[in-house]
């Protein structure tokens, strides 16, 4: 079944090389493509793609506030959003990986990286370059943070949270269940529990909360 795509970019070029692109992959297809956000909502609304490709900056809608109309309009499932970008320090990545996108990816990556990041997207899990996401967090979480929801990590128990801390470095399920001494399953089990009572979409989601509300704090040691 093929992974139903919607491109999103205020530049046609950009759109059409990324449709000729993904569009020569037997389980690809573009079902749209529009040059602003509003057009993007209307679409998405319309043909159901499984993962949106989106410019964070774009004229009428920019990506962030697109980002959280897409996760938050009741589509049942929700679209997974890709977002692209120029800079790996851009404090709009930020805004939308705080707005509910599952991953970012610079607009100069490899084919096979675009390509791969998509799949990963679709299948569930989210895509987070842990170098760049921990350089994005850090740099913007300690002017931006909220005041902390009082009790809000109060229901994790002490291992969901030690679970929490090594997603927010940017560990995977493999490598957190090496360094806890555990099996794969058992950290899927604590990461399920930990969106379930965080109320938490994906991996990018927890990250921003991690930092935001102390669990991880800027400039620790991994």
């Amino acid at each position: 079944m093929s992974i139903r795509l919607l491109i999103v970019d205020d530049q046609e070029l950009i759109r059409t090389g990324l449709r000729l692109m993904l569009e020569a992959l037997a389980d690809f297809e573009v079902v749209g493509e529009a040059a602003d956000g509003q057009a993007a909502l209307a679409l998405a609304e319309k043909l159901r793609p499984d993962v949106v490709l989106l410019d964070v900056r774009m004229p009428r809608m920019d990506g962030i506030e697109t980002t959280a109309r897409l996760t938050g309009s009741g589509l049942t499932p929700a679209p997974r959003v890709l977002i692209l970008t120029t800079f790996d320090l851009d404090e709009y990545v930020f805004g939308a990986l705080r707005a509910g996108a599952a991953g970012f990816l610079l607009k100069d990556a490899s084919r096979e990286r675009l390509i791969d990041a998509i799949r990963v997207l679709h299948a569930g899990d989210a895509l987070l370059s842990p170098a760049v996401t921990r350089r994005l967090v850090e740099t913007f979480v300690a002017r931006t943070r909220p005041p902390t929801p009082p009790g809000l990590l109060d229901d994790l128990t002490p291992r969901e949270r030690e679970v929490l801390v090594l997603v927010a470095r940017g560990l995977s399920n493999t490598e957190i269940a090496e360094r806890l001494v555990v099996t794969e399953a058992t950290v899927k089990s604590h990461v399920g529990a930990i969106f379930t009572k965080l109320g938490l979409r994906d991996r990018a989601q927890a990250v921003v909360l991690a930092y935001e509300n102390g669990v991880v704090v800027a400039g620790e040691p991994a």
